[in-house]
């Protein structure tokens, strides 16, 4: 068989794998918050341009800015965010709580002499923000490509990516007593959960990742998250949770030998078998009202909607929410993450990966693989809201979004209110023609949330417009009816299901 040479990953990582002890943890959680080791301050330190090349990659420009700089700061950077060595002197310094020895015993580091500390993790803030407000974490998760300067290893823990921090802003932000973190990796979105939950369970199939989520929880003060390791949902077999949060390893990736399995973003299943395991399991393990939450990729199978797959997935009595972000076809989809495991078509490896990864598509006729998100809520009254849709726009407080929507949706369940109000976020544009008085078309525009613009008729933005929540719904339209010289019965035929439809999408909302 052809060798295949791209970032090729390793059995097992050669490093420790951290050590969790709540002391020693306090301890280095001390000497972080005394040297301000903090996004701004090192924002700051190095500058904002060297900061943002970071995120892409490139360190280069922070060692520049801090040349010759063997201040605390400086130093714990280099070590911990940059995962360099540093002299020892300079990191018992900086670290005078803990000690060289202490982030030893953690996992953190070794001693490759006597004079150097060399890291074996990486600690980086991460700043979020929810409905509790404005806050930051210290998380420690694998040495990176660029700390490692070679191959990942098969086990690695990956830190806060782009998944992580998009599934954080997708989560309804209500407060619970128990909570599910299916996948929890470093830990950051137990970390979240854990600010509206009584009690969080954390789960992984990696005990490297439970270690590191269990570091992270004690470093940053967090005590209501309990760890357990092993896989989906059997070490919770039995339970309920009044959410379900995961962001699973969703990337469908061909199961042949040659091409690299990273276990931080590929499940082990054929492909989207893992998300239809989850959707299908997860019902079982939620309370009344439950929500459950993912991230994942479905395919389109031989004329077959990926999103009418997974709706089949879903038992007819749950709520279903799910909006597909982006689709790709086969080719665009391997190429993608071809790319992210280090491989550009410069090198002699791409065309046999592209190969294996289109072959493995047409071995199922997928003609497209869809992302985004899933929610599946365990409903106690009324019909089921089964809602499929594409978003492609730029969207914001996804989450708070998904919560308005379930809520209207129990609203309606009654019946129109009484009383609607239009969304503070809600703007209307009329497009006319030249030389008319009278506009050809009147959108609605949603300013937050899912950024909606809907197209609406004379009659329905004149009810809009008049929801000031003065008025009730009967006395608009009553007036609209008289107005537009219809009969009123008609009328509210034909608005009654548009109304419901705004109030769903948060452009109306009950008035008092």
């Amino acid at each position: 068989m052809r060798t295949l040479k791209t970032r090729r990953v390793t059995a097992v990582s050669d490093t420790p794998t951290p050590f969790p002890d709540p002391l020693r943890s306090a301890a280095f959680a001390a000497d972080l918050d005394t040297a301000d080791l903090r996004s701004e301050p090192l924002r700051r330190l190095w500058g904002e341009e060297a900061d943002d090349a970071l995120a892409r990659g490139m360190r280069e420009p922070i060692l520049r800015a801090i040349a010759g700089d063997s201040g605390v700061l400086a130093t714990l950077g280099r070590l911990l965010v940059l995962g360099m060595p540093q002299p020892r002197v300079a990191v018992a310094a900086s670290l005078p709580r803990l000690g060289v020895d202490g982030l030893v015993d953690l996992g953190l580091a070794k001693l490759d002499d006597a004079d150097t500390v060399t890291p074996t993790a990486l600690l980086r803030p991460q700043s979020f923000v929810d409905a509790e407000g404005v806050g930051e974490w210290w998380i420690a998760s694998d040495l990176d490509e660029v700390a490692l300067d070679g191959p990942l290893p098969a086990d690695h823990v990956l830190g806060v990516g782009g998944a992580s921090r998009t599934l954080a802003e997708t989560v309804v932000p209500i407060q619970v007593e128990r909570a599910l973190d299916l996948g929890t990796g470093c830990g950051i979105q137990a970390l979240l959960v854990a600010r509206r939950a009584g009690t969080v369970v954390a789960t992984d199939i990696s005990a490297r990742a439970l270690a590191f989520a269990e570091l992270n929880a004690h470093l940053n003060g967090v005590t209501n998250i309990e760890f357990r390791h092993g896989s989906m949902f059997e070490p919770v077999e039995g339970e309920a949770f009044d959410l379900i949060v995961s962001n699973p390893p969703f990337v469908i990736t061909p199961r042949v030998e040659g091409v690299p399995a990273y276990e931080y973003r590929d499940g082990g299943l054929v492909g989207d078998a893992l998300v239809e395991q989850f959707v299908r399991s997860a019902p079982a393990f939620l309370t009344p009202n439950g929500i459950a939450q993912l991230l994942g990729n479905w395919e389109s199978r031989a004329g077959v909607a990926g999103l009418a797959r997974l709706e089949a997935w879903v038992p007819g009595e749950l709520d279903l929410w799910v909006i597909e972000r982006e689709e790709l076809s086969p080719l665009g989809y391997a190429e993608l993450w071809i790319r992210d495991g280090g491989t550009t078509p410069r090198d002699p490896a791409f065309t046999p990966l592209l190969t294996a990864w289109l072959d493995d598509f047409a071995a199922r006729a997928v003609t497209s693989i869809g992302f985004g998100y899933v929610l599946m809520r365990r409903g106690t009254s009324g019909e089921p809201l089964r809602r499929t849709e594409r978003i492609a726009q730029q969207v914001s407080n996804v989450g708070a979004a998904l919560g308005t929507g379930l809520a209207a949706h129990d609203v309606l369940a009654v019946g129109i209110p009484a009383r609607l109000v239009t969304a503070a976020d809600v703007t209307e544009a009329r497009h006319l023609l030249p030389g008319n008085d009278d506009p050809s078309v009147i959108e609605l525009r949603q300013g937050g949330g899912f950024a909606r613009t809907v197209n609406v008729d004379p009659a329905l933005a004149g009810f809009v417009g008049a929801c000031d929540g003065e008025l009730t719904v009967v006395q608009i339209v009553a007036a609209l009816a008289d107005l537009f010289e219809v009969p009123l019965v008609e009328l509210w035929a034909d608005l009654e299901p548009r109304i419901r439809s705004l109030v769903l999408d948060g452009i109306l909302v009950p008035g008092e």
